[in-house]
């Protein structure tokens, strides 16, 4: 079988397509081929050598696929299921533990940019019901982040307001979660055009955050003075200011990335005397997962890919990815 190693110290050109013998499931395991994938930031750090792993990894967390074989004591799945690997796998249900949270594909084992994995059955779950390979291939990461912040965390409900950040997957997936939760959507961006598509996708609202420095104000204006009840804070220290100023007084704020950087100065002063909740996500468990793909299927929710590359041509993919420049995900077909 084809697959992907990455090679220390890390960097695109240590990406290394190589052959080995297939895998067979043990007991408790699946075999899975793998179809597609997508990449994530977390994915980006592992390759370009920013956070550590050991040599020959096999990058990539997300995966998606179909089961060609069962190994004994497995009863969950069949041959020919379409499956979906989860983040976390040994995070089954209820809160994360340092003990459910110790083990991510293509960082702390090998990941999903391979033709075929075993893996326990419970590193999977079924896929939405008519989604292709390549759009199961996104939700593992991204989609389970927006669907804890705004749902699990959150517990969003119509007539809601949300703010959402920017462009990336987890913002569109909120959006798009939001929108089925029957809640309004305010979303920022600093190209008219993805304001454009955000606008297509479902967005109530739009502000321009290069126009509009003093968005979070905005946002609230945009709400009579009132506040959002949500916001998707994917920016980190250079935007939750201006987070903790759209929110209302008693509002959530569901804090996922850090795209503007790892530290930076908090104004505490401002979340305790408006009494804010902020919640800190790190994905979500196969049970969030699991919720999350019914609510797809019940309300028809069909993920944003910007664009898909051959596994032969991994590095490329990571080369567009970080151009920041795409509006979606960003998958491999495999």
């Amino acid at each position: 079988m084809r697959l992907v190693r990455l090679r220390a110290p890390g960097g695109l050109e240590n990406l290394k397509i190589i052959e080995e013998n297939r895998p067979e499931p043990r007991p408790g395991e699946v075999l899975v081929r793998i179809e597609a994938c997508s990449l994530n930031l977390r994915d980006d750090f592992v390759v370009r050598g920013k956070v550590p792993f050991d040599d020959g990894r096999v990058p990539l967390s997300d995966g998606a696929g179909k089961v060609i074989a069962i190994g004994d004591e497995v009863s969950e799945f069949a041959v020919g299921d379409n499956v979906v690997s989860t983040f976390y796998p040994y995070w089954l249900t209820g809160d994360i533990t340092s003990a459910t949270r110790r083990d991510i594909p293509g960082e702390h084992f090998d990941g999903f940019a391979c033709e075929y994995v075993c893996m326990p059955a419970h590193a999977f779950t079924k896929t939405p019901v008519g989604f292709s390979h390549l759009e199961a291939a996104t939700l593992t990461c991204t989609a389970v982040t927006a669907w804890r912040g705004l749902v699990v965390c959150g517990q969003v409900k119509p007539g809601d307001t949300i703010l959402t950040l920017g462009t990336g997957s987890v913002s569109l997936f909120a959006l798009q979660f939001a929108k089925a939760a029957g809640a309004r959507v305010i979303a920022t961006s600093s190209s008219e055009e993805k304001l454009e598509q955000l606008e297509r996708l479902g967005a109530d609202v739009v502000i321009n955050y290069k126009a509009v420095p003093d968005w979070g104000q905005k946002a609230r204006d945009l709400t009579d003075g009132r506040g959002v009840d949500h916001v998707i804070e994917v920016g980190g220290p250079a935007t939750l200011a201006q987070s903790i100023a759209a929110c209302r007084t008693g509002g959530h704020i569901a804090l996922i990335g850090v795209l503007t950087g790892f530290a930076g100065e908090l104004m505490i002063p401002a979340l305790f005397s408006k009494q804010i909740r902020v919640s800190g996500i790190s994905i979500g468990s196969r049970a969030d997962q699991e919720d999350m793909i019914r609510a797809i299927d019940v309300n028809r929710i069909r993920p944003i890919v910007d664009r898909s590359f051959p596994l032969e041509e991994i590095a490329g993919a990571f080369n567009y990815y970080g151009l920041g420049q795409h509006f979606g995900k960003v998958c491999l077909n495999v």
